[in-house]
């Protein structure tokens, strides 16, 4: 794999963290920290570098995990491929 578009940190995680910009339509890949796996997945929206990008649909009142954590409540439905901000999610911390 060539240098990854996204990190995901834990194999359960529900999104990763882009380290490259990442445009509408583009399939990118994706390095799995915790297992070493790599993942594709295609964009539905632009992701800025330190934003994050849905691995999978997940519904309102949901949670979105990171690091194996819950991080936030789902405020909106989110598809796979999507830009996970604050139009869609809000935070644990308050």
């Amino acid at each position: 794999m060539n240098q990854p578009y996204f990190i995901v940190h834990d194999d359960k995680d529900s999104v990763g963290v882009a380290v490259k910009v990442i445009k509408a339509g583009e399939t990118v890949e994706g390095w799995v920290m915790s297992n070493d796996a790599t993942i594709s997945i295609t964009a539905k929206q632009d992701i800025r570098i330190g934003h994050k990008i849905a691995l999978t649909d997940v519904a309102e009142g949901k949670a979105i995990i990171k690091y194996n954590v819950p991080i936030g409540k789902v405020v909106a439905p989110i598809t796979k491929g999507e830009h996970v901000h604050t139009h869609n999610l809000k935070t644990a911390r308050w």
